[in-house]
């Protein structure tokens, strides 16, 4: 199996920023794509940014400029830098990983449990 941990959500204050990380661990081979969604109550979850295994990134439109995606490949672990918060970044977070498993050698995606971000004065 495969677990993924995200830290460093919270509340800030608008224009304020914030970093989360998150980490995958378990029976990993190899990890292709990860990725940043998050879901707003009410709403459904959206995609915020995914990055390659060859660092190739992609952006939803809103969070362009604004949100920077990275990862540590050694660390197993992808990063969501946010800058410039707003309160309709209120949200939460979640992180997804597509994993070659170790074991089976098949790829499957896993989510994190998620992080709440709040954005408010």
């Amino acid at each position: 199996q495969v677990q993924l941990v995200e830290s460093g959500g919270g509340l800030v204050q608008p224009g304020g920023s914030l970093r989360l990380s998150c980490e995958a661990s378990g029976s990993i081979f190899s990890i292709n794509a990860m990725a940043w969604y998050r879901q707003a109550p009410g709403k459904q979850r959206e995609l915020v940014a995914a990055i390659t295994s060859g660092d190739i990134t992609t952006y939803a439109d809103s969070m362009k400029g604004r949100f920077t995606i990275s990862r540590d490949n050694a660390k197993n672990t992808v990063y969501l830098q946010m800058n410039s918060l707003k309160p309709e970044d209120t949200a939460v977070y979640y992180c997804k990983a597509e994993v070659r498993s170790n074991r089976s050698f098949r790829i499957s995606d896993y989510w994190g449990q998620g992080t709440q971000v709040t954005v408010s004065s």
